[in-house]
C-alpha cells in the first residue's frame, strides 16, 4: 500500500476493509429503505383500490377500452379494415395490449374526482404514464410502419434494428405504466386533497347583509 493511503488510513483509524465494509453497509441500507419504500406504495395503491367505489371502477373500465382502442386498432393488433400492417402480429402483441388496457384505465381513473378527493397535482406520474403509452403503441405496432424508425433507419433497417427492440419497449411500457399507476394510486391514500369547504361570512358581514335588505 502506497506510503500517503497509509497515512490516510492510520489518520483515520480505520482499516481498509473496514472502509469497504462501511460502504457496502451504506448500500445494503439504502436498497433496504428503497424496498420498503416500494412495498409501502403498493400498500397503499391496494388500499385506494379496495376503498374505490363502482363509478370508479366504471371509469377505469371505460379508459380500459379506450386505451385497446387507441393502441389496438392502429396497430392491428385488433382486425379492422380501416388500417392494415405488413408485418404479421406478433404473439407477445396480445399481452402486451392487455396490460397497456388494464394499467392505463387504473391511471385514467385516478383523474376522475367521485368521491369528493383527488390526487395532489404529480406531474412525474403523469408524464411517466403518457411516455409508457406511447412506448406501447410503438412496441405492438407494425416495425415498417413506424413512420420515425423508416426516417431514421429506413425499411431494412426497421426490420434489423427496431424489430428485435420492440419486445423489450414492450416491457418498458407496461413497466413504465405499473409505475404510475402505483404512484398515483398511492397518492390517494398518502396526499389526498379535499376540495375546501365553501367560505362562511363572518356573523358582522351577515347581520350587515340582513339590515341592508330591510
Amino acid at each position: 500500500m502506497p506510503a500517503p493511503v497509509k497515512a490516510l488510513v492510520a489518520g483515520r483509524m480505520i482499516r481498509p476493509e473496514q472502509d469497504i465494509f462501511m460502504d457496502s453497509s451504506t448500500i445494503r441500507h439504502f436498497l433496504k429503505r428503497l424496498v420498503v419504500a416500494v412495498l409501502n406504495e403498493q400498500r397503499s395503491a391496494l388500499t385506494a383500490l379496495r376503498i374505490w367505489g363502482g363509478a370508479r371502477w366504471a371509469t377505469a373500465a371505460g379508459g380500459a377500452l379506450l386505451t385497446v382502442l387507441v393502441v389496438g386498432v392502429p396497430t392491428v393488433v385488433i382486425p379492422n379494415p380501416l388500417f392494415g400492417r405488413e408485418v404479421p402480429v406478433q404473439w407477445w402483441n396480445y399481452p402486451t395490449l392487455a396490460a397497456t388496457a388494464m394499467l392505463g384505465g387504473l391511471v385514467i381513473a385516478t383523474f376522475a374526482d367521485t368521491s369528493g378527493a383527488r390526487v395532489r397535482a404529480d406531474r412525474g406520474s403523469s408524464r411517466l404514464g403518457a411516455v409508457g403509452a406511447v412506448l406501447s403503441f410503438l412496441a405492438v405496432g407494425c416495425p415498417v410502419c413506424n413512420k420515425l424508425a423508416l426516417l431514421l433507419l429506413g425499411a431494412s433497417g426497421a426490420m434489423t434494428v427496431w424489430a428485435p427492440i420492440q419486445p423489450v419497449a414492450a416491457v418498458a411500457s407496461v413497466l413504465l405504466l405499473a409505475v404510475a399507476a402505483v404512484r398515483r394510486l398511492s397518492g390517494e391514500v398518502n396526499c389526498p386533497v379535499r376540495p375546501a369547504p365553501p367560505a362562511v361570512p363572518p356573523p358582522l358581514a351577515t347581520e350587515r347583509g340582513r339590515r341592508s335588505g330591510d
